[in-house]
């Protein structure tokens, strides 16, 4: 069987602050994680190559034989053939990017000595947080098809009104009433052992992954992905939540990225449009400064175990670093630091006793705990941010 690593590139740094806390390859983009892409296509064992601090918990395992593939670019059955045709001397690249290459348990790797090969296949890849919802669309109909190939979908209730059924798909245990499912412009895929509340409106393409809830009267647009354990509510659009978050009551999030771990509060608003209609700029961690997405519709991306309180608002592409707890009148700053508390009228530093505390608590609602690894995770994450707050 072949052993698979997938590594983080410089690019790293474009997808934080929801890579502060998981390698690249951890990223949910359609259904699936861009490792479970790989697992689902190669058939293969798959790890990480990835920054010191979480190698720990995001280990590497190394075989005889090892195929490191950029974790950036989504696997498909081309780019997979040309990877196994690579000789041990050779390292497939686009342009002068790295896509992949071989070694052997104890070689180092050397791509001075490495013959350059051009890759054929077609190639698609993401560059920054942004691409987890503006490319969330195709993503769910690309791993639709991958999930459902040669399997029949578990009956739908009559109460159910169903628009182009064929392209819904629902796993064992998923709790359905009544409501409808609108596959017209893409497919709906609802997990194992999740549930749709009544009078839910969904239209595809959107994925609701295993053991999530959406509440009753939700109204979810096309290109939404909601993450296993996670219970949403009130209107979404365009979005993407990793898992293990909430966004359980009325408000409207669109255009965004919720990591792990999140609570947004009731009546949690985002605003993923500027009244002038102009691009968007979002905080760039690299440069430390505002930078244009080129997007005209962005809303929030926030870090793991964020949280804000109710009747919060968001102004258009505000950007929440890890485990930051925002309340209060008015809208916050565009970048909330990570480790802060506080909302428009200032912000103190979250100090890393209560941040175990609470994640503790909340991790234990989903009968989990907060390891060991992930309190040094966080440790190095608060060091690591001390630069863009002012502690007190």
């Amino acid at each position: 069987m072949m052993n698979i690593i997938l590594f983080d590139d410089h690019f790293r740094s474009q997808f934080l602050p929801l890579t502060y806390t998981r390698p690249i390859a951890e990223l949910r983009l359609g259904i699936l994680t861009l490792k479970e892409k790989w697992e689902q296509i190669s058939k293969a064992k798959v790890s990480f190559k990835t920054q010191a601090y979480l190698a720990e918990k995001y280990s590497e395992h190394i075989d005889t034989e090892n195929i490191y593939i950029n974790a950036r670019y989504i696997a498909t059955e081309a780019f997979l053939k040309e990877i196994e045709n690579l000789g041990n001397d050779e390292v497939l690249k686009h342009e002068d990017i790295v896509l992949a290459y071989k070694l052997k348990k104890g070689e180092t790797l050397d791509l001075q000595r490495l013959k350059e090969i051009q890759v054929q296949s077609t190639l698609n890849c993401i560059l920054h947080t942004t691409d987890l919802f503006s490319k969330n669309h195709k993503a769910i109909e690309d791993d639709f098809l991958i999930l459902t190939k040669g399997r029949t979908s578990q009956a739908i209730p009559e109460t159910v009104a169903c628009f182009n059924k064929d392209q819904i798909f629902i796993e064992e245990g998923v709790k359905l009433y009544n409501g409808t499912l609108n596959a017209t412009d893409g497919p709906i895929y609802i997990g194992k052992d999740a549930e749709v509340m009544e009078n839910s409106a969904i239209r595809g393409p959107f994925a609701l992954c295993e053991h999530s809830t959406v509440k009753m009267g939700a109204k979810i647009y096309t290109g939404t992905t909601i993450g296993p354990h996670s219970k949403v509510g009130g209107e979404v659009s365009n979005s993407m939540i990793i898992g293990y978050s909430n966004k359980g009551h009325d408000g409207f999030l669109g255009n965004s990225v919720i990591g792990e771990w999140c609570n947004l509060g009731a009546d949690t608003n985002t605003s993923n449009l500027k009244n002038n209609y102009a691009n968007v700029k979002l905080w760039d961690y690299e440069t430390s400064r505002f930078k244009d997405t080129g997007l005209q519709f962005c809303g929030l991306i926030m870090g793991d175990h964020s949280k804000c309180s109710i009747n919060m608002m968001f102004n258009t592409g505000t950007v929440v670093g890890v485990s930051a707890n925002i309340f209060g009148a008015g809208f916050p700053r565009n970048f909330v630091p990570s480790f802060v508390w506080g909302g428009s009228q200032g912000v103190i530093t979250y100090k890393l006793n209560k941040v175990f505390e609470v994640a503790e608590l909340v991790m234990q609602r989903r009968a989990l705990h907060l390891t060991k690894e992930d309190q040094q995770i966080l440790e190095f994450i608060f060091e690591e941010t001390k630069v863009y707050r002012k502690d007190k």
